[in-house]
């Protein structure tokens, strides 16, 4: 048998997918199901005042109204229970759900639902997370007293004192905006009470466990009475880690006892579901003659919007990776979280460090340029090496790789790049930005984490086949196939004899989320030990059968101490390296992307042809943050709700040459030394594309996106100051 490990063995999704016989959750319905309607708010900050339901319930059809006082516990959410099901006294921003019309038909669900009359009492919005931590702002949630939803501060040295003796302090703000999913499906699911009177929720998304104990708590009943199963699900990024629809199904289904669908449509989906955080960052570096970056000084407000979501968890990645790969001696963040009538922001490929990282490595090399020195030197002098110390004074996890990374991508810089012309014509203008990355894999800062698999093994003279069971969400990134592979070649099994069961909470133990990078890792390690338990059960009885159950917990982390700031904030990280060329049209102040080389360490691929698809598609979203995604926002109301509107990178966006190389240096946690890759190549794009621009024009973009808009502003002063 060859080796599994590596090997690009083809997706057995494949086909299904391209012929269109794949099931996703708007697949699923069937006749006889009621259809739901979702009645939102459509407006930031309003007192509800009254609601009336009487005319939706005389429309033809309509079986049900739902409101607030139909939710047995109406709060959840993935960190706080701050948001409700659905709003009984105040709606906070306007994709908030106030009633749920139940049908016999899509079409009375939607006429029902433009029935149903709502009044309110418009209250001051905030929309500026500056001016929401102005003691005298109109209050999200007024039971809290103040709309700062979490405060992380870091400490290291003495930032104030070494910016002071710094031979060169460098001052800049960067912002950043919201980015939406943009994934294929929009939510969609069925749900219904089966023979043996339990709850069974059909969806898409990211976490089975999470979304059955979140459902079970808000109708008020064990989880053992509810079962979540995902059907093939359609991209996810982190946008379906928090619930959106699946458990205003589960409630209708409860309730009425009838089988419930719901289908968003794509409007819904953007006006409903949370985004990435938007941030401003200013930030002081301070560097000595000889190169050495001495101290960095930050302050980083996110608007978190109208619920809590992640964002405490997401601005503690975006304080810790302000000083990105670079061990600095003196480091102060001060990051914080605010609410906003705006649309929550939540979890999104990255989690906070593409933010933190188009500001740190926009900063590196411009104090490159401020000391007259080769960026990529600066790096060189700089960067995290074995041993390092992280920003909050403990040493990095074993494996570092960011100076292997860098070497590897100025080397392929430096033998498929050969030295081009500055320009052109008189006005495209060319130019190569580099920038580096890291992000952990996994959670962070002391929140739990584990994986469990049981694998069970049959045969008699030898091993025939086998059935692994992990609740491993694949989101499209190919989870079951690179788990599949750990098992075969764990057990020495053809790759055909291993069954997965992976889709269902009660059938499949739970492996936590697909998310932070983590699931080849943490989900794998676990398939990898229950298996080698499983095979070696096998050899020592006389049994056709055998099987094992496996949790991985990786070294611990914990919380960063309030008093020390020390603490241990993750177990694994990514490392990756990034040159990007492009051509500036000075005057259309358009940004072409020509080619990309992105290197990355995943400790060891488990399909090589799934690792370079991860890289390939991560870039794609990682141009369209950096260049084109603006989702618009004002006075609360989402202004781009289409993809008419809403700009995503198409194939005549993208680079003619995408370069993904791949190093292989084992990570002591991971399945084969795999490490996760997921999330990684969109870390330092951002930075790399602005500092291209730079090299192409001269000029600091400091704005994401850096739209031809504003890049004509920055050529036009440019201009003016010349």
């Amino acid at each position: 048998m060859t080796d599994l490990i590596g090997a690009s063995l083809p997706r057995p999704d494949a086909y299904g997918k391209v012929t269109g016989s794949t099931a996703y959750p708007a697949d699923l319905l069937r006749p006889g199901m009621l259809h739901l309607q979702v009645v939102f708010a459509h407006r930031p900050h309003a007192r509800i005042l009254h609601i009336d339901t009487n005319a939706a319930l005389q429309y033809p059809g309509v079986v049900a109204v739902l409101t607030a006082e139909d939710v047995p516990y109406n709060a959840y959410g993935l960190v706080e229970d701050d948001q409700p099901v659905l709003c009984h006294d105040v709606v906070r921003f306007e994709g908030d759900k106030v009633a749920l019309v139940v049908a016999e038909s899509k079409q009375a669900a939607i006429a029902g639902a433009k029935l149903v009359n709502v009044a309110y009492e418009d209250l001051p919005a905030v929309t500026d997370p500056r001016a929401a931590l102005a003691p005298n702002a109109p209050l999200v949630h007024t039971q809290r007293g103040t709309n700062l939803l979490s405060h992380f501060p870091i400490r290291k040295g003495n930032a104030d004192e070494a910016l002071v003796h710094a031979d060169v302090v460098l001052e800049e703000t960067f912002t950043t905006t919201w980015q939406e999913h943009a994934f294929l499906q929009p939510e969609a699911g069925i749900a219904f009470i089966d023979e043996q009177e339990r709850l069974v929720v059909e969806t898409a998304g990211q976490w089975l466990h999470e979304d059955r104990h979140q459902i079970a708590r808000i109708l008020q009943i064990p989880k053992e009475r509810v079962i979540i199963r995902y059907a093939a699900i359609g991209g996810a990024f982190g946008g379906r880690e928090d619930l959106s629809m699946q458990h205003l199904l589960a409630l209708a289904t409860w309730k009425l006892r009838r089988p419930m669908a719901l289908v968003w449509s794509r409007e819904e989906s953007m006006i409903a579901h949370h985004k990435r955080h938007p941030v401003i960052l200013h930030c002081r570096w301070g560097a000595q003659k000889d190169g050495r970056i001495v101290a960095v000084k930050a302050e980083a407000i996110a608007d978190g919007g109208a619920y809590a979501s992640t964002s405490s968890e997401v601005l503690k990645d975006v304080v810790f990776f302000v000083t990105g790969c670079y061990e600095i001696t003196h480091i102060a963040v001060d990051g914080y979280a605010v609410y906003t009538n705006n649309i929550p922001s939540g979890a999104f490929r990255g989690f906070g460090v593409p933010q933190a990282h188009f500001a740190c490595e926009s900063m590196v090399t411009r104090l490159a340029h401020a000391l007259g020195m080769d960026p990529v030197e600066l790096r060189r002098r700089n960067i995290y090496r074995e041993g390092g110390i992280e920003p909050t004074n403990r040493p990095l996890p074993p494996g570092v790789s960011a100076l292997p990374v860098l070497e590897r991508c100025i080397e392929e810089v430096q033998q498929r790049w050969p030295p081009q012309k500055s320009a052109v014509s008189s006005y495209i203008k060319r130019g190569i930005g580099i920038a580096c990355g890291m992000k952990n894999v996994g959670y962070s800062f002391g929140y739990p984490e584990q994986a469990t698999a049981t694998v069970e093994v049959f045969g008699e003279a030898e091993m025939e086949r086998a059935e692994v069971r992990v609740g491993a969400a694949d989101v499209g990134q190919g989870a079951h196939l690179a788990l599949r592979q750990i098992a075969a070649e764990t057990l020495q099994l053809p790759i055909e004899k291993v069954a997965m069961i992976c889709d269902d909470s009660h059938e499949a133990p739970n492996a936590g989320s697909a998310s932070a990078s983590r699931m080849t890792l943490m989900g794998g390690r676990a398939v990898h030990d229950a298996a080698r338990a499983a095979r070696e059960k096998w050899s020592y009885t006389d049994d056709y059968q055998a099987q094992a159950t496996a949790q991985y917990r990786p070294p611990a982390t914990t919380p960063i101490d309030p008093e020390t700031y020390t603490g241990t904030p993750n177990y694994c990280y990514g490392y990756t390296a990034q040159a990007v060329a492009v051509e500036v049209n000075t005057v259309t102040g358009q940004v072409q992307v020509t080619s990309i080389i992105s290197v990355h360490d995943v400790g060891k691929a488990i399909n090589m042809q799934q690792v370079t698809g991860q890289i390939e598609g991560c870039l794609a979203q990682a141009l369209g943050y950096a260049l084109l995604e603006e989702l618009q926002i004002q006075d609360g109301h989402i202004l781009t709700p289409y993809f008419s509107t809403y700009l995503l990178p198409t194939v005549r966006d993208m680079p003619a040459e995408i370069i993904p190389v791949v190093l292989e240096l084992a990570d002591t946690n991971g399945p084969f030394g795999a490490r996760g890759v997921a999330e990684m190549p969109l870390v330092p794009f951002a930075a790399a594309v602005a500092n291209a621009i730079y090299d192409a024009t001269g000029i600091w973009l400091t704005q994401q996106p850096m739209t031809p808009e504003r890049v004509l502003k920055a050529l036009t002063t440019q201009n003016m100051e010349k």
